[in-house]
């Protein structure tokens, strides 16, 4: 569910955002770090992350767990705050961006309201935001075709598969039209079969929004069948051991996977993951 912070990050107005990047660079990190302060002593989760994400680009993040890879979406989204480097969001600081609504956020658990129909919990950021009904029902509307569940608007939650669940959650992080969708595995716990189309689903939903879109996973076939750019993590202290620039066509049928190209990609996620476990020795 919509925690207060994310809740008031709806409600705020923002600030313009100032050029401290170029224009097509979206989210651009500069040895950034980031220690959370424990009662058994400093934990270091991220450490010197340099990555410039770019206007319309899907990049995947993956690693081991605690590595990382969710801290730092937090952090671009400004749930976490970096002790150290720098982080801009479309040339501001994520704080800036989040007030600006410059993001949609997915959660790995759908989060819907039990209580609300699927056209109310999609419509919740936008009555924050002060948007008149009719505009609510509008864009409500457009984006429960778009993740294709158009005539599901008044079931609720739990008439609903996982998979739908997911796919309402994502059409309320479309709702407000941001051009940033920002996805901590959301499809994690759902079976391959459910997965596979939901990965088909979206890459046709990108394909038709041109959104820019960071996605945190922890599966290598879906790392390289989604993204145009994969940034490999080590574990703890996070650290960026590779990033691949894919060079898989934008179209893909699931059946790409069989391929050398595919497999070739795959294989080098891989040997990225070994060598940053390397840092336990």
């Amino acid at each position: 569910m919509l925690s207060a912070e994310e809740i008031e990050g709806f409600a705020d107005d923002g600030p313009e955002p100032t050029d401290t990047a170029p224009r097509d660079v979206v989210i651009d990190a500069r040895d950034v770090e980031l220690v959370f302060e424990t009662n058994d002593g400093p934990v270091h989760a991220l450490q010197d992350i340099n990555l410039q994400i770019s206007k319309g680009d899907f990049v995947s993040f993956i690693g081991p767990s605690g590595c990382g890879k969710t801290t730092f979406l937090r952090a671009i989204a400004a749930l976490e705050q970096p002790t150290g480097g720098t982080l801009t969001v479309n040339g501001m600081s994520p704080d800036e961006a989040r007030r600006s609504r410059a993001y949609g956020y997915v959660f790995q658990a759908a989060g819907l309201y039990p209580w609300r129909t699927i056209a109310a919990n999609v419509k919740l950021p936008l009555e924050i935001m002060g948007f008149d009904k009719a505009e609510q029902d509008r864009r409500a509307q457009d984006v429960l075709r778009l993740v294709d569940l158009e005539g599901f608007e008044r079931k609720y939650p739990w008439q609903l598969s996982g998979g739908m669940q997911q796919r309402a959650s994502i059409a309320r992080a479309l709702a407000f039209d941001a051009d940033l969708l920002l996805m901590d595995e959301p499809f994690g716990a759902l079976d391959e079969i459910v997965r596979d189309h939901l990965n088909e689903q979206l890459l046709s939903l990108w394909a038709r929004t041109e959104k820019t879109i960071g996605f945190v996973t922890h599966s290598i076939p879906e790392a390289v069948y989604l993204s145009t750019k994969i940034v490999v993590m080590s574990p703890r202290p996070g650290r960026i051991t590779d990033v691949i620039d894919s060079p898989l066509p934008r179209e893909r049928p699931l059946d790409i996977r069989d391929t050398p190209e595919f497999l070739e990609v795959a294989h080098r996620v891989r040997e990225g993951l070994r060598a940053g476990h390397a840092y336990d020795d």
